[in-house]
């Protein structure tokens, strides 16, 4: 079995061919049982247990050329103590291990925490590939943590963007942020003034775990695109009501309607209803919307399972057969 780091995943995986891989995967069969979810308990503190599983159906196993011939079988476990930080430890850690699909022999354990983020922003970029405008130019990026320079790379590579502003609650961690991009090569500036930022961006992307509303529904051009990444439970949230009122929504699954912030939020307080938003990225994949050049959309992300198996698939081939 073989032990795949963060090093050895920055080198298997890029922008587009992992998005391209994970809209493979939203069209082809794959089988995604709902997440497991324990709370820990300790002392003085708790803990959660997130397990993942996913696997290949009988129809993406025709054709494989991985010399597996029943696929894949894979499982994310995710652990969440917050009080790690006293240890100085981090308090989400993770790793996936990959299985044959027809013995359930390990092949690899991949670094969990860095196939998330490569994966996370593949499926914002995939359903930016049909949702937001195709001569889009300006993008904001909203937080300036680890999601941040993948997210910007990944939707760099799938429209002509050449200006990027970024900015954070703290205008240090982006500046510093944006000083790092520049110097590999990416059009990035950070800003102070949010509000103008958004009202001249074709696509905003926001990574955060604000517990209050970031960008207003009211700032939106029409035909912008808002990509919500972050406020991963039901006590976050990136941006209004009135944004997503005006939009229309997509998902990555149907999970996001009642996990998650922003979406999930605003259709429990009745803000919109549970028909307001229109698919998943398997209805964008399978079958992608006309666009509207004056319509507002937004993508609200809660991660699912096929997503790291596609990435986890992907990175396997990539190692086991370098270009």
């Amino acid at each position: 079995m073989r032990v795949i780091a963060s090093a050895e995943i920055d080198q298997a995986l890029a922008f587009p061919a992992l998005i391209d891989a994970l809209s493979d995967a939203f069209r082809g069969d794959m089988v995604t049982p709902v997440r497991h979810h324990h709370d820990i308990e300790r002392a003085g503190s708790h803990g959660t247990l997130l397990l993942m599983p996913a696997w290949t159906g009988p129809a993406a196993r025709d054709g494989l050329q991985d010399g597996l011939q029943d696929g894949f079988l894979g499982v994310k476990v995710v652990s969440v103590f917050p009080n790690n930080g006293a240890k100085g430890l981090p308090s989400v850690m993770g790793s996936y291990l990959l299985m044959d699909g027809g013995t359930g022999e390990p092949v690899a354990v991949l670094d969990g925490t860095r196939l998330t983020v490569w994966r996370t922003a593949a499926a914002s970029a995939l359903a930016a590939r049909h949702l937001a405008r195709p001569d889009a130019s300006r993008m904001v990026m909203v937080g300036s943590g680890a999601l941040a320079p993948f997210l910007i790379r990944a939707h760099l590579s799938q429209r002509p963007i050449r200006e990027v502003c970024l900015w954070n609650h703290r205008p240090e961690k982006a500046h510093a942020l944006a000083a790092a991009l520049r110097r590999d090569g990416w059009p990035v500036t950070a800003v102070t003034d949010l509000e103008a930022a958004v009202r001249e961006a074709d696509l905003i992307s926001c990574a955060t775990l604000s517990t209050a509303p970031i960008v207003k529904g009211a700032w939106l051009k029409d035909g912008a695109h808002l990509d919500l990444v972050g406020a991963f439970n039901l006590n976050m949230r990136e941006a209004d009501d009135e944004a997503l009122r005006r939009a229309e929504v997509y998902v990555d699954t149907d999970a996001a309607k009642s996990e998650g912030g922003d979406v999930a939020v605003s259709i429990r307080t009745g803000a919109i209803p549970e028909g307001h938003v229109r698919g998943t990225l398997f209805d964008l994949c399978r079958n992608p919307p006309q666009w509207n050049e004056r319509a507002v959309t937004v993508f609200k992300s809660v991660g699912t399972a096929l997503e790291d198996l596609a990435a986890a698939m992907l990175v396997w081939r990539s190692l086991a057969n370098p270009s």
